[in-house]
């Protein structure tokens, strides 16, 4: 499965702060009929993520009914990204 769209970056700040892009809601209804497939340990979707030119592997967090896309501190440098920006995001679910 493979999926495309835009999102805002924001920032966790909680005991372990990650950087984040929330998948939208149409997106993450296709994810969750692929999670039972593919999810391993509370619902984690592992995908190749790609923003711009920078791709990697990571998992999808569920959270609220939704996913979020973790942005690692190396995609976020190679691709000069802050809190705030819309970017684009595709993603490979990895089966």
């Amino acid at each position: 499965m493979n999926l495309e769209f835009s999102g805002e970056m924001w920032f966790w700040k909680g005991p372990a702060p990650w950087h984040f892009v929330t998948v939208p809601d149409e997106e993450c209804h296709d994810l969750e009929a692929t999670a039972a497939v593919v999810s391993y340990g509370w619902g984690m979707i592992p995908v190749t993520a790609r923003i711009r030119g920078t791709r990697w592997k990571t998992s999808l967090f569920p959270k609220d009914g939704r996913y979020l896309v973790p942005v690692k501190a190396a995609v976020r440098k190679a691709e000069g990204l802050d809190v705030g920006d819309v970017v684009t995001v595709r993603l490979t679910v990895d089966v």
